[in-house]
């Protein structure tokens, strides 16, 4: 591919080496370790349709909330900030969190999904709510909120081993043609231009959450391309903002720029306006335990609406209005059926599509599979140039980096910490590399972490003491060019009760904050329904 011809030019020594350890090599001897992710055994069953018939009477319920993920737990906790309580959430997995879900050793706790969540923009009205009814938001002041600094990431945030030396930032700062830097600048005056642009309907151009962003064609037009062919028409060919820019998409959508739609490749810099007082806009919150902080919050809230190990393997409406739903109980080995006046599905879209085929079409949406790796070392990384910061990523390296679990700790640079390296397997068709992601064994994937962890970082040499690997078959939604069109996403977007959606997928971006309010937003109408009075946050 295009870019990364241009990436492979800029790479310093050690890039061909970096490579060949994530495709093959010698395999090292066994480590401690656990090879784990998201239940596709339960997954595949649902899919399959293996389950007994529903036994004894059927429960009324008022409200069903199918999935204990992000959206899942926030239209549970809406509910319950507005005084509702009768409700129940089932989720198919033995824990919620969804793909922002954690882990813990004896040394930290760390991430298995995402693992931060920026300082919100002005639009977020629900979430600013949440966070400041979890006193994270500590104040108020005229240049916006006050949050409080010890949910903000620490310094250093983020560092970049760029020939051989460690530096600020994610962009190479030196050692570039002038040609190459004049082009990032042009590059960032057209992101600021996306940026204050607002369409005919008066919206901003861009903006989270993405519902709020203007329909003008001048800008939803941008959905017909892919990012990379609209980076070739503007002239931004540069390697290293290439190689940059291929980073990003890889980040927030698992895929490459060739698979990313190009309104979805400017949305992520242009849609993020952080609102806070003391300069703290464009910071992020983030925890050792990554989202998962967030995720068990809500989920405290309402822990006795909570059902986990619980599939909704099917949905129906009746003729009286009503949603029919049969839940099979894992634990006790059994199915039951539910009648409630609102069922939301706050599920991935492909799978809501297998529970409720009469209201839901699958559409043409694909997801792109990861892996997560948790590293245990008992001393921190070191390297050349600046100190060790939360986000670490290298030019030479295929993977993403990894993340501190410990960076928000005064023990950060002390002692044992935990290093959590992402990889997104998006060279490969979605399809393909789920297949490899499933079929390869832990000694393998630990030997590919080690191999790019030592690569980034040989002073870990003999400091790695094991690897837990988590495997996301279906992590997130891609933004392909036309998901903005996509007639089952936008189906879905205007169901009305008696089943409603809550997930990112009904955005086509796969952030907390796009999850958080579709789950608000499936609540409240849902509030609406039921003549229940409420207040509105979002």
């Amino acid at each position: 591919m295009k870019a990364e011809t241009s990436r492979r030019t800029i790479l310093a020594g050690g890039s061909a080496a970096a490579g060949a350890s994530l495709l093959g090599g010698c395999v090292q001897p066994t480590m401690a370790g656990m090879l784990d992710g998201a239940d596709w055994r339960r997954g595949h069953r649902l899919r399959d349709g293996s389950f007994p018939a529903p036994d004894g009477p059927v429960q009324d319920i008022d409200v069903v909330i199918a999935g204990g993920g992000v959206a899942g737990l926030a239209t549970g906790w809406r509910l319950a900030d507005a005084g509702f309580a009768n409700f129940t959430l089932f989720e198919l997995e033995d824990r919620t969190g969804g793909n922002a879900r954690s882990g813990r050793n004896a040394v930290s706790a760390y991430p298995l999904g995402a693992h931060y969540l920026p300082v919100p923009n002005r639009d977020a009205a629900a979430l600013r709510y949440m966070l400041r009814s979890f006193g994270m938001i500590v104040g108020d002041a005229p240049d916006g909120p006050v949050y409080d600094p010890y949910q903000l990431c620490a310094d250093l945030e983020e560092r970049l081993l760029w020939r051989g030396e460690w530096q600020e930032g994610l962009f190479p700062q030196s050692g570039l043609p002038s040609g190459q830097q004049a082009q990032r600048q042009r590059f960032d005056q057209s992101m600021d231009y996306f940026r204050r642009a607002v369409g005919l309907d008066g919206r901003p151009a861009f903006t989270i959450p993405s519902v709020l962003s203007s329909v003008d064609p001048r800008f939803t037009a941008l959905d017909r391309l892919n990012f990379a062919d609209w980076l070739d028409s503007e002239g931004f060919t540069a390697p290293a903002l290439r190689a940059y820019l291929r980073y990003c998409c890889r980040d927030d959508y698992g895929a490459e720029p060739e698979d990313v739609s190009a309104w979805a490749g400017i949305h992520y810099f242009a849609a993020r306006r952080g609102w806070a007082a003391n300069g703290d806009g464009d910071r992020e919150l983030t925890w050792p335990e990554g989202n998962d902080r967030l995720a068990s919050l809500m989920a405290a809230r309402i822990h006795s609406n909570l059902r986990p190990a619980h599939t909704v393997f099917r949905l129906a409406v009746t003729a009286e209005g009503r949603a029919e739903l049969d839940v099979f109980d894992h634990t006790a080995g059994r199915s039951r059926r539910l009648r409630a006046k609102v069922a939301i599905l706050a599920m991935p879209h492909f799978v809501a599509a297998r529970v409720a085929p009469s209201v839901c079409s699958p559409g043409g949406l694909s997801y792109a599979p990861w892996v997560v790796a948790n590293v245990t070392v008992s001393r921190p990384p070191e390297g050349k140039g600046v100190p060790l910061a939360w986000d670490n990523v290298s030019t030479a390296s295929d993977a993403l980096g990894y993340v501190v679990a410990t960076h928000q700790t005064t023990s950060a640079a002390l002692g044992p910490t935990v290093l959590t390296w992402y990889m997104p397997l998006s060279r490969e068709t979605p399809q393909v590399a789920r297949k490899i992601m499933l079929t390869r064994s832990l000694e393998r994937w630990q030997e590919i972490v080690r191999a790019d962890m030592l690569a980034m970082n040989p002073d870990l040499d003999g400091a790695i003491e094991r690897i837990d690997v988590w495997r996301w078959g279906h992590a997130m939604i891609r933004p392909t060019p036309g998901f903005l069109t996509d007639p089952a996403r936008l189906a879905a977007r205007s169901a009305h009760p008696p089943v409603l959606f809550a997930h990112s997928d009904l955005s086509g971006l796969s952030l907390f904050e796009e999850a958080h309010h579709h789950g608000v937003a499936a609540a409240e109408m849902a509030l609406t329904h039921l003549g229940h009075a409420f207040e509105s946050i979002a």
